[in-house]
């Protein structure tokens, strides 16, 4: 019981420090509501190595989180953003297109302290899971 409270306590810090460090905005498109954005581990929170620390975290909102956690958008060390192959080539809706797709070949929006910003070897293990 007493992880669990401890994990929950860094949780709510680190999520208040990485929506602070990108100025409460989704790094992929830019969304301001702070009640529609999420921080989101690049290395997750249940891997040893998914550290409480901002530069292990992106302030996304609540789609561009689940499409991150599902790698239909990855994310390569240079801050470039990718959407997955299959996703590009489908047809549908605005959100889709406006959405997911408009975003492939796109840079990440990065917080403005270097410290902050994403670790580029985080980056890299997870751009790398996306890939398979």
């Amino acid at each position: 019981m007493a992880a669990a409270v401890q994990v929950r306590l860094h949780q709510a810090s680190f999520s208040e420090r990485a929506l602070d460090a990108y100025r409460t905005h989704c790094a992929m498109c830019r969304l301001k509501h702070r009640e529609l954005l999420d921080a989101a581990h690049i290395i997750p929170d249940s891997d040893p190595d998914g550290h409480p620390e901002v530069s292990n975290g992106l302030s996304l909102c609540k789609i561009h989180h689940a499409a991150f956690d599902r790698a239909i958008i990855g994310i390569r060390p240079d801050y470039v953003i990718e959407v997955r192959e299959d996703v590009l080539r489908e047809e549908d809706g605005p959100m889709l297109k406006y959405g997911l797709q408009a975003l492939h070949n796109s840079e990440l929006f990065l917080p403005s302290r270097t410290a902050d910003r994403p670790s580029k070897d985080a980056l890299e293990r997870r751009y790398q899971s996306f890939l398979r």
